[in-house]
Order: structure tokens, then sequence, then C-alpha cells
């Protein structure tokens, strides 16, 4: 059965275009742009192997069918995010997510990866700064100080931005004593609670919101290099609020300075 999938592009297409609903042959052609006399041998092994069925002149899943391609579809996925960008994936300390989780990468969906020239190692983002600024829900965590988040953070939250911040110490500490008026505001702030994480946070930033998810990664020699992954597909927001929530379970509320 294995090779009857994945030994034909046409068998697996197939299989994958019927998981969202029946299809006449017509629509097969057209979704798949393939003519009958290459496609109905394809159909005839599938109904052979017993993953398809033909009712009314339309063709659907069997019984099995819709569970070997809901098991596919993971895999499938997983190998599309790592195609897309292998050379960022393959180089990152990914160590730092959750095993669970890491094994459904493939939820990220289409990212893309921010590299900054040299003229702008050290700004934030445009892809980042100006979704940020437009998002309502705001979930973040920051393991290192960055000299623009205090004023950004502080502005939505001045905004009314409903925000969960997560903190390390150090970063903690540096806004108590470089940036303590951006600091009270958020602490201030009716719909920001701001958390503090005892365990060390080995990952450099999360940011999710109701539009995007924002993730920097170390790379595998524990060093920050300016690389980031965004991704704007539901599924990735998803994601991305579960691996937030698994740092924020994990901290302590601010109360005051």
């Amino acid at each position: 059965m294995c090779d009857t999938i994945w030994l034909s592009e046409k068998r697996k297409n197939l299989l994958l275009l019927l998981m969202e609903g029946p299809r006449d042959i017509e629509q097969v052609k057209t979704s798949l742009n393939v003519t009958s006399k290459a496609m109905m041998p394809q159909i005839k092994i599938l109904k052979k192997q017993g993953l398809v069925l033909q009712k009314d002149g339309t063709y659907v899943l069997s019984e099995i069918g819709k569970l070997i391609v809901g098991n596919m579809l993971p895999l499938l996925n997983t190998l599309e995010v790592l195609e897309e960008n292998r050379e960022y994936w393959t180089s990152r300390d990914t160590s730092v997510i959750p095993n669970e989780q890491f094994m459904r990468l493939g939820e990220m969906g289409e990212c893309m990866v921010i590299e900054p020239d040299l003229n702008h190692l050290f700004d934030l983002p445009r892809e980042f700064t100006e979704n940020l600024i437009k998002s309502k829900c705001i979930m973040s965590s920051l393991s290192y100080y960055h000299p623009l988040y205090p004023s950004l953070y502080s502005r939505l939250a001045k905004s009314g931005a409903e925000m969960k911040i997560v903190l390390t110490k150090a970063v903690l500490n540096r806004l108590k004593d470089d940036c303590r008026d951006e600091l009270e505001i958020l602490l201030n702030s009716e719909n920001t609670v701001v958390k503090v994480c005892e365990e060390k946070l080995y990952l450099p930033t999360i940011a999710v919101t109701e539009k995007f998810v924002y993730i920097c990664l170390f790379n595998k020699q524990g060093k920050y290099d300016h690389r980031k992954v965004m991704s704007f597909d539901a599924s990735a927001l998803r994601w991305g609020r579960e691996l937030f929530i698994y740092y924020n379970e994990l901290s302590q509320e601010v109360i005051d300075i």
C-alpha cells in the first residue's frame, strides 16, 4: 500500500484532493490538470487497494483511505516546512521546543525567514513591527533586551492591546534600571500581564498575535544570528500559542517594581 501512495504523484494528489470531499472525473481533471487517460488507471489502482470508492459518478475516500490520508498530511506538511527553508531549520537549536510540539512542526505552514542586512542588523524587522502594532491580542516571550522593545510594548499597552509578556530575570532587571517608566506603564496597564520566568529561557523571542507568529531560535552553536521565522497561517498561530503557553506556565507574575 505504501508503494501505491508514494510511487505515484497522481495517486497521492488524488487522495489529498478527495480528502477535501467527493469529486467527479471532470473536477479531478480540472483540479489536478490531468487527462482521463492518465488518471483512470491510477483511480483503478486506488479502488483495487480499497482506498477510493465510486458512488453515483463521484469518487470518495473509503474509511481506510481517510485514515491513511489523515496520517499522511502531518508528514507532508512537515516535509514542506523543512524543504521550504531547509538551511534555517537544520541550523537551529530546536531542543528548546517541547518534543510533542516539535513533532508537529509542520503546523508552522508557509514560513518566511527574515534575515536583516548589515545596515539594519540591530533594527527590529519591519515585517514584525508593522504587524505587531496592528494587533489587539499579543503574547510575547523575551529572553534578551532590545532597546526598541520597551517603547514598542509600552505604546501597545497605552493603545489598549491585550498583552501577556514573559521576561527573563535579566531582561526584567535591565528594564528596572534603564526603562523604569516604560516598565511601570506595562505593570499598570489593566490589559497587560507581565511575568518573569524562573527557568532559563533558551528561546530568544516568541511573539504570537491574532495575525502572525514570530520566533527567534539560537543556532546550533548557541549564538543569536538575527535570523527569525514568521508565519501567518492559522495552524501556525495555534502552534505558536501552545509554545508561548508552555513558557508562560513556568513563570510568575510581576506585581510591581
